[in-house]
């Protein structure tokens, strides 16, 4: 009953708010149904804590320490982004970038969007996360092109044909899954279900899994933004309504790596052999390397963090692909840091950008002075998700590091290499527009400060105090990931 509350109130609220329209009440429809969501998502996750996995609806959902943890992400992340754009795009109504069918539009299809990513995590049948996936990229799609710019146009058009070659790369990975799970399973549903296929692995034909598993790389490593199939990810960003850009890197990157450490460990099981994760750790410290060089040449204040998103997909990438206890933990507490980290950063890069009427960081100056609750905000997020003390981001690095000097110390100097050069680019770009002297046409806005407060705090706890329940948590979905 619960998770039907997880996937049915986003979808209840996606066609409620297509006819509620744009009236007055209609962003606090949009709050209430992500507030229910997470709520529900938080009574799952207990349900799932004290029983270790749960198998629903007749084989056609599961839930278990890993997609659980992501599914209170997701909606917590939905939630505080939804309070935040209540005030934001209300400004941007004010500015006439948007109207009452837009502002309908972008409600009913924000629902959509967060009810396709928790099917993607909650789906227990592999075709079934491939069409919610499909589903998630048609509604972002939409939502990027929002302002109807030409710029706009352009970056939803660019997202949905790479993403779409690369949706289409996993549909045949997924076919080739099928091939070999047929001969184990039998013909029909059954033999798409991650519970029967984990089951089996080690029955599965390990050549047609590793073929299958470079699909998916390609496939879901493009929606994930690894490079080199990220050029999508800082148009769709840049363009974009900022919550928009909040819930893209905070959670739908997140999401589709899911999909991808999930074929990891079935192929892991299939092979017997450590090729995938190889193949993972390339398309990591590539990532890595490539967005944190591509940092120093932005202008633009949301492409700049657009390219951090990518950095750190990799960086999660990467210490998924090297495995073991101390690696695979690091990774899952590095996508829930970053989530939190990356959507307050956009959040307060938004509000910047009202304030100062551009995206360009020249022209934005002296947020500390101008207003200090977004110029300070921007800074602590910028400190957050370099990596230094005592934020979480810095537990979860030093987690992977370690890891990575044990297991694989060839590479150990290039994840360094990758880790520096960012922090120097983001603290070169982000210093200027954070002190100095306002801007002369600095606006004062309203702004929503709450959901920075939330994100920030949490940062910051996990750094200093990791609760006895997430650890457990962590533990045991890095055991279900690193079991050969």
């Amino acid at each position: 009953m619960t998770i039907a509350f997880v996937l049915g109130t986003s979808l209840v609220g996606a066609i409620l708010l297509a006819f509620i329209g744009d009236r007055r009440f209609a962003p606090h429809v949009n709050i209430l149904c992500s507030l229910v969501t997470f709520a529900a998502s938080v009574v799952l996750a207990l349900e799932v804590y004290n029983s270790k996995s749960v198998i629903l609806w007749q084989d056609l959902l599961f839930v278990d320490s890993f997609n659980v943890f992501l599914t209170v992400i997701t909606s917590f992340v939905s939630f505080t982004t939804a309070l935040f754009s209540h005030r934001y795009m209300e400004h941007e109504r004010e500015l006439g970038k948007v109207g009452h069918y837009r502002m309908r539009f972008y409600h009913a299809m924000y629902q959509l969007f967060i009810f396709a990513m928790l099917l993607v995590l909650l789906t227990n049948n592999v075709g079934v996360l491939w069409i919610a996936m499909e589903l998630a990229t048609l509604a972002t799609v939409l939502l990027v092109s929002l302002y109807r710019t030409p710029s706009a146009v352009e970056a939803a058009w660019k997202y949905f044909i790479l993403c779409g070659v690369g949706i289409a790369q996993a549909l045949f990975g997924t076919i080739l899954l099928y091939f070999a799970a047929e001969k184990v399973l039998g013909a029909g549903s059954n033999a798409l279900l991650w519970t029967n296929l984990i089951a089996v692995s080690g029955s599965l034909e390990p050549t047609v899994l590793m073929l299958a598993f470079m699909f998916f790389m390609v496939g879901y490593g493009t929606k994930v933004g690894l490079a080199p199939l990220h050029n999508w990810l800082p148009d769709a960003h840049s363009e974009g309504p900022t919550p928009v850009s909040a819930v893209l890197s905070g959670l739908l990157l997140n999401v589709a790596l899911y999909a991808l450490v999930r074929c990891k460990a079935l192929v892991d099981g299939a092979t017997g052999t450590h090729q995938a994760g190889n193949i993972m750790m390339g398309f990591g410290i590539l990532s890595i390397l490539v967005a944190s060089f591509s940092l120093l040449r932005q202008k633009d204040i949301k492409r700049m963090f657009a390219y951090s998103s990518i950095e750190h997909m990799g960086i999660a990438t990467f210490a998924f692909g090297l495995g073991g206890p101390i690696a695979t933990y690091g990774a899952l507490l590095h996508m829930m840091v970053h989530s939190l980290t990356k959507s307050a950063i956009f959040f307060t890069a938004g509000n910047a950008s009202q304030m100062s009427g551009s995206q360009e960081m020249t022209r934005i100056k002296g947020l500390i002075k101008g207003n200090s609750p977004v110029g300070w905000g921007l800074m602590m997020g910028v400190i957050a998700i370099t990596g230094l003390p005592p934020f979480g981001v810095f537990a979860s690095e030093f987690l992977i590091l370690t890891a990575t000097m044990k297991d694989a110390p060839y590479l150990t100097p290039l994840f360094l290499l990758g880790l520096a050069v960012a922090f120097a680019a983001l603290f070169r770009k982000t210093m200027p527009m954070v002190f100095g002297r306002p801007a002369e046409n600095q606006k004062t806005i309203r702004i929503s400060h709450l959901p920075v407060l939330l994100h920030m705090g949490m940062v910051l706890a996990l750094g200093v105090y990791l609760p006895s329940f997430l650890n457990d948590w962590f533990h045991t979905a890095a055991k279900l990931l690193t079991v050969r």
